[in-house]
């Protein structure tokens, strides 16, 4: 019987960021979408959402490749293309760790309002990477929404030992305020993914 090796659609493989956001590559191709969820004037609190991907052993990975998605500022999600041509405020974006000095993923963006009563602000993210033939799934609350986080009922689904993992940190710097969110795969910290 002959034994057929793996073909490139079984897999991420190191080529997958480089096809999804060509530009960020320097190819000549356009990309779909950018690192960047929400123009200049779109109203809201402008953030910048930074992190790393982490290994089992730590160390940064330089070919993941991030997407989220999130609601406005008003809580509202966009509902058509035309809408987020309009608006400026796309409510998705996408970026690859490989081309940042830091293998750091880096996303420009409006912190999201919460999208009901009993629900935190919070953006939705989709992880991709080498050896993952299943994207996974995982969400960033941030630090400065204590009250809200303390009545989301997916947050508090989430062991309370684990749920800082979902927590990114705010940061001012030189360009405006920065939420720190790392994704580590294993170990200690490792981030709580959800099975969807």
């Amino acid at each position: 019987m002959t034994q057929y090796k793996q073909t490139p659609s079984q897999t991420v493989g190191p080529y997958f960021a480089y096809g999804l956001v060509p530009e960020q590559y320097n190819f000549d191709l356009k990309s779909l979408f950018t690192a960047s969820a929400a123009d200049r004037e779109v109203p809201g609190e402008h953030i910048a959402i930074v992190g790393n991907v982490y290994d089992a052993e730590g160390k940064p990975i330089g070919d993941a490749l991030i997407e989220v998605a999130q609601a406005d500022s008003n809580g509202r999600y966009v509902q058509t293309a035309q809408e987020a041509r309009e608006s400026g405020f796309r409510g998705f974006a996408r970026v690859g760790t490989g081309t940042d000095p830091k293998l750091r993923y880096i996303v420009d963006t409006i912190k999201p309002g919460a999208t009901a009563d009993d629900a935190a602000p919070h953006i939705d993210v989709i992880l991709l990477m080498r050896g993952m033939l299943l994207h996974s799934y995982t969400r960033i609350y941030f630090d400065d929404e204590a009250a809200a986080n303390a009545k989301d009922a997916v947050l508090q689904s989430v062991p309370a030992e684990r749920r800082h993992t979902l927590i990114a940190k705010r940061e001012t710097g030189s360009n405006g305020t920065i939420y720190r969110f790392d994704m580590h795969l294993r170990g200690p910290n490792e981030t709580v993914f959800f099975d969807l």
